[in-house]
């Protein structure tokens, strides 16, 4: 199994919070109106989807909801469904580190597994000869430093 299929599957816990939400905002809401789109946007930030790309999202969706003449909140889950599948697939799958210093920023949910994919992404740098060093930000977790210095410690890196 390759780092990135493994990195995939260990993303399935955020992809399932997400779509708890989304399927919370679908049963909740009877029209498509801007109370909709609020709650909508909301979710996505608050799943670390960003700013930029939530924008573009509303965006497209607020679009094809308009052109579509779509009226049913339940059909926003295949146009958000095609919409992000179409994010992923343009985007570079390639992680690219060619500047020096580059710098990795590991966000997301509680309980998804960045402390171990943070220690994973280390481990592989440090084999192909990287100097790696981890460092922790805005961390709320009780055992997330620790975790970290763990990792750090296996990995060979700081």
């Amino acid at each position: 199994m390759s780092f990135f299929e493994i990195l995939k599957r260990g993303l399935g816990k955020t992809r399932e919070e997400i779509s708890k939400k989304i399927e919370g905002l679908l049963i909740s809401f009877g029209k498509i109106d801007e109370g909709f789109f609020e709650e909508l946007e909301d979710i996505l930030v608050t799943s670390d989807v960003g700013i930029d790309t939530t924008m573009e999202i509303i965006k497209d969706i607020r679009k094809k909801v308009k052109e579509r003449k779509i009226t049913n909140p339940a059909e926003i889950k295949r146009l958000l469904t095609e919409k992000l599948a179409g994010i992923l697939e343009d985007g570079n799958r390639e992680l690219v580190l060619n500047t020096r210093p580059s710098v990795i920023i590991v966000v997301g949910v509680n309980g998804v597994g960045k402390t171990t994919t943070i220690g994973k992404i280390a481990a592989n740098l440090k084999k192909e000869g990287k100097k790696v060093i981890i460092a922790a930000a805005d961390t709320f977790r009780a055992a997330a430093i620790e975790q970290l210095e763990i990792w750090s410690k296996r990995a060979g890196a700081e």
